[in-house]
């Protein structure tokens, strides 16, 4: 009987699953969306009971036609997302406004800058394991947010969770967090095993540390090792599956991505830590991630880490990203005049709009040596939710140049094809900081919703000069999600073995010589508006 394996993603807006082989199959996928309130400007909030159904449909829809006695194991992947809850279990409310079953501050929030530039002026050493600044995206200026603005949530909260452990906590009772979502969101130091007290202290959370921590997590265990007495009986009536199967220790979305493409062979052999130093996942949705791990820890200014064991054990992990990339094209298109029309023409062609989008780049650029030419001389800074990396600058906002007094699709094809551009640019800037210091980065390891489009994916190669390699298996979250459950389960002895036996390399897409020169100039273009806006700033402020 053939064993199976589930694996878990939570992203911003839905919900999936995928019930895999333990040689990384797929044997069923289902998704469910899940709801997302925005009830001010930088404000992001979700429901966990709401989560946790739709991972409940998703898991019930993945298993259709399958044996559920055959599932041995499940992991879950989530959004770095904060879940407040009662000592009750129940949802404490994180909203201005009150609403009871909003218990959780999307990773995408940003109502702490002001707590995360609190924290940034304090220079404290923890901060050296997060690429110099602390983000507004991560738990700890979050934390500082609600006991300043909500105090009686702040009080009545007894449990604090990283989504992808809310995850585990749900299906298990089980309080574990992983070291993957505490070192990399919530400033666990994972070489010492140990939270920084006299950190918490000085950024105002002092109560966590007279708590001894049991609020954000007292029992930290490795990404993939099995969570105490597995699948409660509850979950697993809401899951359709076996009580008592194994559940493994989660993930952040990104890392399990990771964990579903660095680790393949390439050429015939898998990665030695060598060859590590050249390989970069890019993991491309809502927003992007950029995951590089190594046997020593690199200091990148600017970019998240290094972390130890936060994804592979045993290795540090460097994470650079952007704030808005899947979210940032979808906004650049449904907010132009003409996307209606475009979008009523996708669904009587019963195509998409990104479709449609595409073809007409390519039939515009048919005259031209290669469709980049397009933008010549429009272009853009795709830093509309600000810079994550590796400038670290929240403030940092989304610019246009090259505009004309015209509105139509034409026009959007190559707006849009500007905004992927650009978004590639961020990317080749992370592989420039991550190479100098120590890595010498050539290969892209992509997964993720962006990288099923083929003018994303051909921008990216040809702008950052890397080879770009798809996994054999599209979902490979999903997959790095799956690996999990295996793990825990004993199918595999450990995450590297998991990671050889169920991720395989598929397409490769190489970087066009042609269109070099090219991108070299539009990067400089970037740089240049990046540091124009900076200027801007300066003389706004006066300072």
């Amino acid at each position: 009987m053939q064993d199976i394996v589930i694996g878990v993603d939570v992203g911003t807006g839905s919900a999936r699953a995928g019930a895999f082989t333990a040689a990384g199959g797929m044997l069923g996928q289902a998704s469910q969306a899940i709801r997302l309130w925005k009830p001010r400007a930088e404000f992001a909030q979700q429901s966990s009971a709401d989560i946790w159904a739709a991972v409940c449909a998703a898991v019930r829809g993945a298993m259709v036609g399958l044996d559920p006695a055959r599932v041995r194991g499940i992991g879950f992947d989530a959004t770095c997302s904060l879940v407040a809850l009662d000592a009750a279990g129940e949802p404490v409310s994180v909203s201005p406004d009150g609403a009871a079953e909003q218990d959780v501050i999307v990773w995408m929030d940003h109502r702490a800058a002001a707590e995360a530039e609190a924290i940034n002026a304090g220079g404290h050493d923890v901060l050296r394991f997060v690429g110099g600044r602390i983000s507004l995206e991560m738990q700890v200026p979050k934390l500082l947010w609600l006991k300043r603005h909500l105090p009686a949530a702040w009080a009545r909260a007894a449990l604090f969770l990283d989504l992808p452990d809310f995850l585990t906590w749900r299906a298990t009772g089980s309080t574990a967090r992983s070291l993957c979502s505490t070192v990399c969101k919530w400033t666990y130091l994972g070489q010492e095993g140990r939270w920084d007290e006299g950190f918490f202290r000085a950024v105002g959370l002092g109560e966590l540390a007279e708590e001894g921590f049991r609020r954000i997590g007292t029992e930290i265990l490795p990404v993939g090792q099995a969570i105490p007495g597995g699948l409660r009986a509850e979950a697993a009536a809401e899951l359709g599956l076996p009580a008592g199967i194994a559940v493994g220790a989660s993930a952040i979305d990104a890392h399990a991505g990771g964990l579903g493409t660095i680790g393949a062979a390439l050429d015939g052999r898998a990665p030695d830590a060598e060859a590590l130093r050249h390989r970069l996942a890019l993991i491309g949705g809502t927003s992007s991630c950029h995951m590089a791990v190594s046997a020593e820890p690199r200091f990148v200014p600017g970019v998240w880490g290094p972390y130890y064991s936060a994804m592979q054990p045993g290795l540090w992990l460097n994470e650079g990203g952007q704030s808005a990339t899947g979210a940032l094209i979808d906004h650049v298109i449904t907010s132009h005049a003409t996307y209606p029309e475009l979008a009523e023409e996708a669904r009587q062609a019963g195509g998409t709009v990104y479709a449609r989008l595409n073809a007409r780049i390519e039939a515009l650029a048919a005259p031209l040596a290669f469709p980049a030419l397009l933008t010549e001389g429009l272009h853009l800074l795709p830093d509309f939710h600000g810079n994550r990396s590796p400038l670290a600058d929240a403030r940092m906002r989304g610019m246009v140049s090259g505009l004309a007094l015209s509105a139509t699709v034409d026009d959007l094809a190559r707006l849009y094809l500007a905004t992927i551009q650009a978004i590639a640019y961020g990317t080749r800037h992370i592989v420039e900081a991550l190479d100098a210091e120590g890595y010498a980065i050539d290969t892209l390891l992509a997964s993720g919703g962006g990288t099923k489009n083929p003018v994303f994916l051909r921008e990216h190669a040809d702008a950052s000069g890397c080879r770009i390699v798809l996994p054999e298996e599209p979902e490979a979250v999903l997959l790095g999600a799956a690996m999990l459950g295996a793990v825990a389960a004993g199918l595999h002895p450990g995450l590297p073995a998991a990671m050889a036996a169920m991720g395989r390399a598929g397409e490769v897409i190489t970087p066009d010589p042609a269109t070099r020169r090219y991108h070299e100039a539009k990067y400089a273009v970037f740089r240049r508006m990046q540091a124009d806006q900076q200027a801007y700033r300066k003389i706004m402020t006066g300072a």
